[in-house]
């Protein structure tokens, strides 16, 4: 671990964070001349994924990833030991490329299933494990290791760049982080964000100058596609010990992956949160640039070809990486595929994307597309039919999201309808959304059979018996709890039950 201790000292040095933060700087300069040259105009729009999930063990607790599942092509590693992410290759939005998408993922998951099966344990896609380890959630979370005289992470992934935001956001916040959160209000390590997990689509932008006008109006959608998958409306159950069940149904969001995760790696820089409004690129690239450097980032130095192979500029993609809004921008990445699965001869990997985050992990990989085409199908709809959801004031916007998370399918959402008129009628804010979603997947040239194969299980939402995957989990709780069952108990039946139906791949509406 000798290697790992000196990154992480290397990173967490002041100087090399300066050195680390003038790099920064004169790649920005390079990114906008090489924008401004056309280098990252693309020739359409793309979409891609990621999807994160949890590896337990035959009885259904958090477990290691076993040696060989990141050898798996498309799966890598996150935060946590318990974490893994699948991934796609970008596709060019057509019929073709919304399904290779699926297809992709699938295969992915068949292979990460057989390295799992082989060690006994499964990768579940849920975005808050419930289920808490053999030593009990705060244990685990909080067990350190020391290690040539640094007190590492026990059960975080030993990678440099996760130990050094570890060690400096507990620093920060004086060794304890206030999570604020009904039932786990405290921590001592940023590994607490690695029980909330998430999906996040990408969209590729072809013009690097519409990226500010496609951000700013992602954040408008942000609420509405929260309100319709929220999944994460309980902690592990060892932390409701004594706690009374209706204050946790009461205290507690529908989607607490949100605030999880931005008080795990926030303490007071304000890095994790809602994005305001972009006037145009040379202010986006900006505010990246000056947003607060936490560690420098292990192999990126003055002068040196390091970090992501797929970034183009290295300094600003780790940057970026620490740029934690919920939606944001990527510059560089892989070329997209073509209809027929070539890749499109659009240089080196130049593109602009939008990282749409404020998702949690759906329950199934069909679940998972229908998002991803809603959200690149509304946000192509608004801004090629001039709709007026731009106008809706970005207090708004902010209120409306973090009332989905608070409320999951009953928040009071805002909106700006087709003729300018503002509502908040849920039932007019779905319609106008998929509405929007079919013509920006339509402006795509994706023709109807694939818009309705792809929509129709998040539609289908609207009609079931619980519209989004919190609800489902909370009704499950509520029955089990008016019966006699301890929380607890209720939740970890609930855990069960959602495993076995996800497992089917039947999609959460038809459950």
């Amino acid at each position: 671990m000798t290697d790992t201790t000196d990154a992480v000292r290397a990173a967490l040095n002041p100087d090399r964070r300066a050195s680390f933060q003038r790099r920064v700087e004169q790649e920005a300069d390079s990114l906008r001349e090489d924008i401004s040259a056309g280098v990252f105009d693309a020739t359409g729009f793309a979409v891609g994924m990621e999807l994160e999930g949890y590896v337990v063990d035959g009885q259904g607790r958090l477990a290691s990833a076993p040696d060989g599942l990141f050898e798996v092509d498309g799966c890598s590693p996150e935060l946590g030991l318990h974490n893994a992410e699948l991934h796609t290759e970008p596709d060019l939005v057509t019929d073709a490329g919304l399904r290779r998408q699926l297809e992709e993922l699938r295969s992915v998951y068949r292979d990460v299933r057989t390295v799992l099966d082989d060690a006994d344990r499964r990768l579940v896609l849920d975005a808050m494990w419930t289920v808490p380890p053999a030593e009990g959630t705060r244990a685990y979370i909080e067990a350190r290791t020391e290690t040539d005289g640094l007190a590492l992470p026990t059960n975080m992934r030993p990678v440099p760049r996760y130990v050094a935001l570890d060690s400096e956001i507990r620093a920060q916040a004086g060794g304890t982080l206030d999570l604020g959160v009904y039932g786990f209000e405290v921590a001592e390590s940023m590994l607490a964000e690695s029980l909330a997990t998430s999906m996040q689509p990408h969209l590729q932008v072809p013009d690097p100058d519409a990226l500010p006008t496609y951000l700013n109006v992602a954040t408008r959608t942000m609420g509405p596609i929260l309100s319709l998958t929220a999944n994460s409306p309980f902690l592990p159950a060892d932390l409701y010990d004594g706690h009374d069940p209706e204050t946790v149904f009461d205290r507690t969001p529908q989607e607490l992956r949100i605030p999880l995760f931005e008080r795990s790696v926030d303490q007071g820089s304000r890095k994790c949160r809602v994005p305001e409004d972009v006037p145009d690129l040379d202010t986006l690239i900006d505010r990246i640039v000056a947003d607060p450097t936490l560690v420098a980032p292990p192999g990126i130095d003055e002068g040196s070809g390091g970090g992501d192979p797929g970034e183009r500029y290295p300094a600003m993609g780790a940057k970026r990486g620490t740029y934690w809004r919920w939606v944001r921008p990527v510059f560089g990445g892989d070329v997209p595929r073509t209809a027929d699965g070539d890749r499109v001869a659009d240089g080196d990997g130049g593109s602009v994307r939008i990282e749409y985050r404020p998702l949690p992990t759906q329950p199934t990989l069909r679940d998972t597309i229908g998002v991803q085409a809603l959200v690149a199908g509304v946000l192509r709809g608004v801004v090629a039919t001039d709709h007026p959801l731009a106008t809706l004031p970005w207090d708004d916007a902010t209120e409306s999201f973090y009332a989905a998370v608070a409320d999951g399918p009953d928040a009071d959402l805002r909106w700006v309808g087709t003729e300018g008129e503002r509502t908040t009628s849920t039932a007019r804010i779905y319609d106008d959304l998929f509405a929007l979603a079919r013509r920006g997947l339509r402006r795509f040239g994706v023709g109807p059979e694939t818009i309705e194969w792809a929509l129709a299980p998040i539609e289908a939402r609207r009609t079931a018996d619980t519209v989004a995957p919190s609800a489902w989990k909370r009704a499950r709780v509520r029955e089990a709890v008016d019966a006699g069952a301890s929380l607890q108990e209720a939740v970890e039946a609930m855990q069960a039950e959602y495993v076995e139906h996800a497992g089917s791949g039947t999609p959460f509406a038809w459950w």
